[in-house]
């Protein structure tokens, strides 16, 4: 098993480095120059020179990635062109509605997928099944982006239980925070919420065939009493492990919506700094949520592999 774990993490230390060779070469050849998005288009020859000198653009490329991703890993993510300020500061002071939406979304997800999930494969084959396994299809096809539009027509102006774009920061109003922030998690949660219930109840009918679960009903356990007894503890454990890695999921879906609803966090952020090619912000951004997912499936596939006592030794 620390055999498997050394090489699992080996791929996630490989993958980081292939995430920020992409990520500083890909804004380092596209056309344009962030010091026209500085100075405007009728700076002299001079005074763009100095700037990319003071940038460190006039640098070879290889060097420029070198310095970069040696301060990344320091903590360094550099300064921001168009604010003028540390990146690290300018990240902290707009993650927290994003980390608010992934969480709230998460809560949702084990909410509804959970009871939804035992009652398909409870039902497995009736009507309540099969009303399940159609929205669960309609939720999986749908993008999260779409589905915050739709919620957005629907609840804030068709119904108008929110203010299309009235964002309210939590030092103003916790409650309306939180209320305006639910809509925006909903986006996010229902396609993950979907793939939850389908796997649950995969996982659940899977078990519900084993040999363990016929004994169950030999000793006179009724279908209710297996499941809850028996069933639930094994049927949980892929469930859980695709959880683990939805988390990091959950915070790149909150930065996509983010755009729908007007919340101020990295989603914005980033579509702004990518307009004004503040390609420090921008690659900074995609290199910590991709280090996240990356990070939260390592943590998964170990999680998955202590649980089943089936994988240990392997």
């Amino acid at each position: 098993m620390l055999k498997t774990i050394f090489k699992r993490l080996l791929l996630l230390i490989v993958t980081l480095f292939l995430v920020t060779v992409l990520a500083f070469v890909a804004f380092s050849i596209i056309p344009g120059d962030p010091t026209d998005a500085i100075l405007g288009l009728n700076a002299t020859d001079e005074q763009v020179a100095a700037l990319r000198a003071q940038l460190g653009l006039d640098q070879p490329l290889l060097q420029r990635y070198w310095n970069w991703v040696t301060d990344f890993v320091r903590g360094d993510f550099g300064v921001s062109y168009n604010f003028d300020m540390p990146v690290a500061d300018l990240l902290s002071s707009r993650i927290a509605p994003t980390l608010t939406l992934a969480l709230l979304s998460f809560v949702l997800i084990v909410a509804f997928s959970i009871p939804l999930g035992l009652l398909a494969a409870r039902y497995a084959g009736g009507v309540i099944d099969r009303v399940l396994t159609v929205l669960n299809q309609i939720c999986m096809s749908i993008p999260n982006f779409v589905v915050g539009i739709g919620l957005v027509f629907l609840f804030g102006l068709m119904l108008k239980l929110f203010q299309p774009g009235a964002y309210v920061a939590p030092t103003e109003d916790l409650g309306r925070y939180l209320c305006y922030m639910f809509f925006p998690a909903l986006a996010v949660a229902l396609p993950k919420s979907a793939m939850t219930v389908k796997m649950l109840r995969s996982s659940v009918l899977s078990e519900m065939n084993a040999d363990y679960i016929r004994t169950a009903y030999s000793k006179g356990n009724s279908k209710s009493s297996a499941l809850w007894r028996h069933v639930l503890r094994n049927a949980m454990i892929p469930v859980v492990t695709f959880l683990a890695t939805t988390i990091a999921e959950l915070v790149a879906g909150s930065i996509v919506v983010e755009q729908v609803f007007t919340v101020p966090g990295l989603g914005q952020m980033l579509v702004s700094s990518i307009g004004n090619r503040d390609y420090p912000v921008v690659q900074a951004i995609i290199v910590l949520v991709a280090a996240l997912v990356v990070l939260c499936n390592f943590l998964a596939d170990v999680l998955y592999r202590v649980m089943d006592p089936r994988l240990k030794g392997r």
